[in-house]
């Protein structure tokens, strides 16, 4: 298998209680590439988002998921984590009595064999060192995981774990949501450093300016659950100046949304 990661998402429609959701999504992500899914409010991007990482409120009724030749859609969440995806999610949940450092050292061991787990050297020389790279101080570490976080701590931890981690296809979304301009800027930082051949990324955003600090390589409109026009970093620069209704007037939608209120 080469190294370079592909995920490959084909027809993928999902629903919720009976309705709709997603309705033909096409996308393809290589490593090396960034992918930024724009689009209004309630038109299907967080689910799909969901809907890769297995979340059980959804479900997918056709289409195909595959990474690196693997049937994403076969897979549990765990699974699913342990081939390579990973989700940095819009509100993260805090949990009660479970440090960073222990979450995070957990996590890799669970993605390793047996045997072959981390050393606690190795694991704190690398956590000290990306979290001086994301600028968070290092009592950071000791606290409950995301217990009492401000909106930017939450967002750089989950930046810290993808780092930590070292995800196959990372899916970011909405992390610059609520984020002053500086908090904004570390965020990019920590998704520069991983920018490599070997992690294909996927942003979720409604705005141009993250795209000012992390440059992707596409850009997708997503409207009605689905992608509907796609382009270079240009098409999130005239998203940002007029709008979404040129898109929808050349592709004649009249109502963006998938009328849902979580989507």
């Amino acid at each position: 298998m080469s190294n370079r990661p592909q995920l490959v998402i084909r027809d993928l429609k999902a629903k919720v209680e009976d309705k709709d959701i997603l309705k033909g999504v096409n996308l393809e992500v290589n490593g090396g590439e960034i992918h930024a899914i724009m689009g209004p409010n309630g038109t299907g991007k967080s689910t799909l988002a969901s809907v890769l990482m297995g979340h059980p409120t959804y479900e997918v009724t056709a289409g195909e998921v595959q990474l690196d030749g693997q049937d994403v859609l076969e897979m549990e969440v765990d699974e699913r984590a342990k081939a390579g995806l990973f989700l940095a999610m819009q509100y993260p949940s805090e949990i009660s009595g479970v440090t960073n450092a222990d979450f995070l050292r957990s996590a890799i061991n669970a993605k390793r064999e047996e045997g072959n787990e981390i050393s606690l050297m190795k694991f704190i020389r690398e956590l000290d060192k990306k979290m001086d790279l994301l600028e968070i101080d290092s009592s950071f570490s000791q606290r409950y995981l995301n217990e009492g976080f401000s909106g930017g701590e939450k967002k750089r931890n989950e930046i810290l774990q993808m780092m930590m981690l070292d995800p196959r296809i990372a899916i970011l979304d909405e992390i610059d949501s609520g984020l002053d301009i500086d908090a904004l800027k570390v965020v990019a930082k920590g998704v520069n450093e991983k920018r490599s051949p070997e992690l294909g990324v996927i942003i979720i955003t409604h705005y141009q300016r993250l795209l000012n600090y992390i440059k992707p390589d596409f850009v997708h409109v997503f409207m009605q659950g689905k992608v509907v026009k796609s382009g270079g970093p240009e098409l999130a620069e005239r998203l940002e100046a007029e709008g979404y209704d040129w898109v929808k007037e050349e592709l004649g939608i009249e109502d963006e949304t998938v009328g849902h209120a979580q989507v």
